[in-house]
């Protein structure tokens, strides 16, 4: 029993568009950092919602081998040399600069980055209250990696040093 030329061709359509319709990835956004404060930091970040949290993941090279502060920025701009061009932390909600698990806590808080010996950092997070877009949203922002590990309890910023790296957030 053959099939038809059009039934063929509409199963074969359908075939096609179901397996397109599995691989096809949800929103993201993504940041190319840039060396900032005479550093030679360089690397990517990516931002997706899963579960109902962010996912920010990082491949980053150039820095010094240990524990990083790591946060996404107020502000979309990582003109000035030294990136205080995006000015203080993400602070949606209008709390203080805590351990990003904690209650009390920015939205651009997140665990420190970590640098190998070679100054490589692999990096993956999931956060709650942040999203892509809305009041919580990152795209529009930047992150930044400072200099020096978030102590996640000085204020305003962590202690952690000068900014060595930026990125704009923007949506892929």
């Amino acid at each position: 029993m053959s099939l038809s030329p059009v039934v063929a061709l509409s199963a074969l359509s359908l075939a096609l568009l179901g397996g397109c319709a599995t691989s096809m990835p949800g929103p993201s956004a993504s940041a190319e950092l840039l060396a900032r404060s005479g550093s030679t930091v360089s690397g990517t970040v990516s931002f997706s919602e899963t579960d109902g949290r962010l996912r920010i993941e990082a491949r980053v090279a150039g820095l010094t081998p240990g524990e990083h502060g790591f946060h996404v920025h107020e502000a979309g701009d990582c003109s000035a040399p030294d990136a205080s061009s995006a000015k203080g932390h993400f602070n949606p909600t209008a709390k203080q600069h805590g351990h990003h698990a904690g209650d009390e806590h920015h939205g651009g808080d997140m665990p420190n980055l970590i640098a190998n010996a070679q100054g490589e950092a692999i990096y993956r997070a999931d956060l709650r209250g942040l999203t892509l877009s809305g009041a919580t949203g990152v795209v529009g922002r930047s992150v930044v990696i400072h200099a020096d590990p978030d102590d996640y309890k000085s204020q305003p910023a962590g202690n952690s040093g000068k900014r060595v790296a930026c990125g704009v957030i923007a949506a892929r």
